[in-house]
Order: structure tokens, then C-alpha cells, then sequence
């Protein structure tokens, strides 16, 4: 389903919900979809609006919405997105549309909506946010080709990056269970880990702890077992985007990434942002491919398509935040450690769709996709701590006259991303935060 821009995107178009004008992450031309319970009621869907969220199911049952759009709410009532996902492109995009005019100033739209204001809006600072799907499965790629030549420099490899990477997007399966969506602290992993130049492993808790600067996927209808999506049709199967933090213990990776992948370094826990972006508010932000260095392969036929190329990447500002215990006692702000981009990926999301189906494998509504690292080419737009401190080697100097080499006990890491573009109104994901806190013993 091609995306046009249209009313909704309309920079003049403004919100009679006060909160909703001036900087804030969540506009009218935003309108993102979550999952919320406001005084301990039962969890049911929602859009960001400003300061706000408007109630879903308050909407459908006060007879506000009609056709795609109705079909759209009723779904999204429940207490997840998992159903509303299924239905796929055209009804998202339909109940979109009508909560724009329904939250619009000066439309017959919000003529009915306006009035029942006390009924359909919820202060978001009163309101507890959920992860908006069930998540069957998480699948974490490896598409910052930055962050990935870093690494390969780091263990001293030449060249720094594995034959294999510049032909297939690079992923692993991680761990569904384990996601949880801001404000909930991750708890510091034990595991198996090479300290010093010990080697033989001792066990206790990491001492490398990282962050990740990563854009997240969520899947919306699927595909059948054994039926590949082609590239050219994965825009229809990708229904919104979010932050997404894939912690990481670093001297637990080293230790047992040797031969196989990641385990108990990534599956102790994973934070999102709790608001699903989709695809119709960024589509202003979608930019072409960048294109490849020379002598770069160009990917296989099941990997590229020409639309895909043109607008298929999105100019979206990244960047990180840390708030350490420090900062919180002398009353400063968190405070920022990188800025990145997602136009560093080096794979699009439709090829990451492509390539993930291509053996047959299914995906499910509330599937997610992390991008892996976006890190940019200078050491401010690295997207984790291992790459800004040179792998615990260089001091990371804050305001507060802290030092950090590793995430601490009590940091508080912010992950926040911000589309621009002249003659649109800018657009935000919210806050993906979390505090990393002591492990328990074992």
C-alpha cells in the first residue's frame, strides 16, 4: 500500500488539545498507537496526542468512528494491538485518518468529539503504559554496518567485517519474553564472563554492561508457513516503528559468542518505547537508500527493489541520554552522549523483511525486529557505551564530574529519535528508558 501524504500530514492542520501544539513529540501529524490504563482500569488501545491519550474504545463506543476505521477501533479496544495488527494496512491507516479530523480544530469531526473531551482524553503522566503487543518473537539485526566495523576493529579482526556481511542482513533470534516497555528497570545479568585477561571464565554479575542504540519493527499481518515475502510487498507486513534498547553484557558476549551467537548477554532484557509509530506519520521522513560505496556488492534479486531504493530509508535524528544518580542528587538534566541516524543502516526494513521470510519462515502480528546498533562514522554518533568509551579503555567525562566507562548500577539511559523536514511539523517516539539495577545472586 504506496503511502501519500494528504491532510493528515498537513503542517497547518492544528489540534484543539492544547498540549498536543509547540514541541511535542506526539502532534497531531503524529497520532501513534499504544496500549494504556488510566486509574487501574483494564488495559485497552490508545493514540498519543500532545500530553495525552486518547481512549480508543471510549471513542468506538460513543459511535465516533464509521467503515475501516470502526473495524480498526473495535479491534484496537482489546487489551493489545496483536488483533488491530492483523487487519493489516488499510484499516490502520483509515482509523488514522478519522482520529486526525476527530482531534482537528475546526472540522465537523471535532464538533462531536470536542464535547465529550473528559471522556475520550487521560493525562499521560496518569496513565500506565503497556507493551502494545504480545510479542511472539523478537529477531535482532545487525544492519548499523558502523557499530559492526567497530567491533570487528575491537577483537582485531581484518578486515573488520565478516565476508558475509555486505550480501545478507545479519541477524539472530532473541528473546521475546524478556521486552518490556519504558520506566520498567533491567535488572544486571550473572553469566560466564572473561574478566581482565583471565582465560578461564569465573561466574558472577556482568561488569561490561552496555546499551544499544536500536530502531524497532513491529510485524503486522503475517505471512503463511512456507510463503516468502517478496520485497516488493514487505511494506504491507510492517505496521509501526518504536525505539528499542538491546541491552548488552560484553564480557559475557565475549565469553560465549564463540562459536554461536549471543545468549545470556542479550536475553535478560530489552526496553521499547511504548508508542507504535507507523508507517503513514513517517512517511514524510523517508529519504532513498544511501547508496553503497564502490566495489560494494549490490544485494541478490530477492533483495532489491528499485522503490525500495528510492524511499525505503528514513532521516530520523537518534540519540542518547544518561541520567546518573549523580545527575538526579544535583538536580541536573539527563544528559546527551550521542547523536546518530538511521540512515546508517546499511539494510532497508523491507529487505530485513525479505531476507527473514525467504526460507519460509513465518511472521505473526507483534512480531519485532531490532535494527541492531546505529552508530554513525565519528565517535559522538556511536550507539553504545563500548564504542564511545573504546571498549572501557577511555573515560567518558560527564557534567556532573562523573566518569563512565561501562553503565553503572542507578544510570538511567534514554534512547529518543526525532523526524525533521522543512515544511512538516516534526515528530517524536516518546522516551525509551530504563534504569539498570543490581542482579540478584544465585
Amino acid at each position: 500500500m504506496a503511502i501519500t501524504l494528504d491532510e493528515t500530514h498537513d503542517a497547518k492542520r492544528k489540534s484543539w488539545v492544547a498540549s498536543a501544539q509547540g514541541h511535542s513529540d506526539f502532534p497531531i501529524q503524529n497520532l501513534p498507537l499504544g496500549v494504556f490504563s488510566s486509574r487501574g482500569d483494564t488495559p485497552r488501545g490508545g493514540v498519543a496526542i500532545g500530553d495525552d491519550v486518547f481512549d480508543l474504545k471510549a471513542a468506538c463506543e460513543a459511535k465516533l468512528f464509521t467503515g475501516d476505521a470502526e473495524k480498526a477501533a473495535r479491534a484496537a479496544s482489546a487489551t493489545t494491538l496483536n488483533e488491530l495488527m492483523a487487519l493489516g494496512a488499510g484499516p490502520r491507516a483509515a482509523l488514522r485518518k478519522q482520529v486526525s479530523a476527530l482531534l482537528a480544530q475546526g472540522t465537523e469531526e471535532s464538533k462531536r468529539a470536542q464535547p465529550l473531551a473528559g471522556t475520550l482524553l487521560h493525562k499521560a503522566a496518569d496513565c500506565a503504559l503497556y507493551l502494545p503487543a504480545m510479542i511472539g518473537a523478537f529477531t535482532d539485526f545487525f544492519a548499523g554496518i558502523q557499530h559492526a566495523e567497530n567491533g570487528g576493529k575491537r577483537r582485531g579482526a581484518w578486515p573488520a567485517l565478516n565476508e558475509n556481511y555486505k550480501h545478507v542482513p545479519v541477524a539472530y533470534h532473541s528473546r521475546a519474553s524478556t521486552v518490556r516497555p519504558t520506566g520498567v528497570p533491567v535488572r544486571r545479568p550473572n553469566g560466564q564472563r572473561l574478566v581482565g585477561d583471565d582465560k578461564l571464565p569465573t561466574f558472577g554479575p556482568c561488569l561490561k554492561m552496555d546499551f544499544e542504540l536500536e530502531f524497532g519493527v513491529w510485524i503486522g499481518n503475517g505471512n503463511e508457513w512456507g510463503e516468502p515475502i517478496a520485497i516488493n510487498q514487505a511494506a504491507e507486513h510492517i505496521y509501526g516503528y518504536c525505539m528499542l534498547n538491546d541491552w548488552s553484557a560484553r564480557d559475557i558476549q565475549r565469553w560465549e559468542s564463540a562459536p554461536l551467537g549471543p545468549f545470556l548477554s542479550k536475553n535478560f532484557g530489552t526496553t521499547i518505547s511504548p508508542w507504535m509509530v507507523t508507517p503513514e506519520a513517517l512517511a514524510p521522513f523517508q529519504i532513498a537508500q544511501p547508496a553503497r560505496p564502490e566495489g560494494d556488492p549490490k544485494p541478490l534479486p530477492y533483495l532489491w527493489d528499485d522503490t525500495d531504493q528510492r524511499e525505503g530509508q528514513f532521516d530520523l535524528e537518534l540519540e542518547v541520554l544518561i541520567h546518573t544518580e549523580g545527575m538526579r542528587t544535583k538536580g541536573m538534566p539527563p544528559q546527551r552522549i550521542s547523536v546518530s541516524n538511521t540512515k546508517h543502516l546499511y539494510w532497508t526494513v523491507a529487505q530485513m523483511v525479505a531476507h527473514h521470510t525467504c526460507g519460509g519462515c513465518n511472521l505473526e502480528p507483534g512480531d519485532i525486529f531490532g535494527s541492531g546498533t546505529i552508530s554513525g562514522p565519528t565517535p559522538d554518533n556511536y550507539g553504545s557505551i563500548s564504542e564511545l568509551s573504546f571498549d572501557g579503555t577511555q573515560d567518558i567525562k560527564l557534567a556532573s564530574g562523573e566518569i563512565r566507562r561501562w553503565v553503572q548500577d542507578g544510570d538511567d539511559i534514554y534512547l529518543r529519535a526525532q523526524g525533521k523536514r522543512d515544511g512538516f511539523v516534526a515528530i517524536g517516539f516518546g522516551d525509551c528508558c530504563a534504569r539498570m539495577v543490581a542482579g540478584k545472586g544465585v
